[in-house]
């Protein structure tokens, strides 16, 4: 770990290169840079969790944790390059004093030039995550409703603000889901008259669900409050009899298909890391989330 304090965004480009330099590895395998703006509260395993997305994905990771004050402005940073941090780079940056309000000109400086870059919101996020001076950089824009006091407040902030590029990693966690149900009518045709989320109070992942089945299926999908954490069961009342899958346990789920023997599939809650390098597969706007999220709240 290299510790810069009262540096600048400049100085921490140049002592990544020359540490890069001085291991003899290039930086011409990064594949995109990740700028993380959070609190102190987020930011250890916001960036922990980058990191172990950078196995799958190497990148330039820029933690900017603004800290205003009435001090002096300073830059304080801690850098990583290579080594137990896997094959990325990993700068953590904090803003002090005036310049807490000016993470973007100490960004500038950090970004890969010719790759992509990624911007995320552990928490609190932006209106409009485009329009914000660390979003415009940014091809994809990630946010995460779930840290939020009320995560259904939060995604009508995430539809109203929304842009091409941006997602949400309250639909990310629902990937696994969306797959499963998606696999059970390749083999049906039977006409779904009602379907039933049940999800622990005000999830913004079983919203998204059941705006994604309502429009899949052009039918009723209603959410039932129960205990627990997250989506812990989907019941689908077809002409063909009752279809659930439910999951006690947040990791093995029970599928019931009407003329089928009750089996069990894998249906694990991800961790931080998964959902990021699931989202840094594509840096293509998503449409299906889009439709999606538009939908909500309706």
């Amino acid at each position: 770990m290299i510790r810069l304090d009262d540096t600048s965004g400049s100085a921490v480009a140049a002592a990544i290169a020359s540490e890069r330099h001085r291991q003899g590895s290039p930086t011409t395998g990064m594949v995109l840079t990740m700028l993380i703006l959070t609190d102190e509260e987020h930011q250890a395993d916001a960036t922990a969790a980058a990191v172990t997305a950078a196995r799958q994905h190497p990148m330039r990771i820029v933690t900017l944790i603004p800290r205003p004050g009435k001090g002096e402005p300073r830059l304080d940073a801690e850098i990583a390059v290579g080594g137990d941090d896997g094959p990325g780079e990993v700068a953590v940056l904090r803003l002090r004093g005036a310049l807490s309000e000016h993470a973007n000109s100490v960004a500038i400086p950090l970004l890969l030039s010719d790759t992509p870059v990624v911007a995320y919101w552990p928490a609190e996020a932006p209106e409009c995550p485009a329009e914000d001076l660390i979003g415009r950089h940014a091809q994809r824009r990630i946010t995460d409703c779930s840290t939020a006091l009320d995560p259904l407040a939060e995604l009508a902030r995430r539809r109203h603000g929304y842009r091409p590029g941006d997602t949400d990693l309250s639909w990310t966690r629902i990937t696994p889901w969306r797959s499963l149900i998606a696999s059970l009518f390749d083999q049906t045709i039977a006409e779904v008259e009602s379907v039933s989320i049940s999800a622990e109070s005000l999830n913004a992942s079983a919203e998204l669900l059941r705006t994604w089945l309502a429009n899949g299926l052009s039918t009723k999908v209603e959410v039932i409050e129960t205990p627990g954490l997250g989506i812990s069961a989907v019941q689908m009342l077809s002409t063909q009899g009752d279809i659930s899958i439910r999951r006690p346990d947040g990791s093995t789920a029970q599928l019931h298909v009407p003329g089928s023997a009750e089996s069990q599939v894998a249906l694990p809650r991800r961790d931080l890391a998964e959902l990021l390098a699931e989202e840094l597969r594509r840096l293509d706007p998503d449409e299906v989330y889009a439709a999606t999220l538009m939908g909500t709240g309706s």
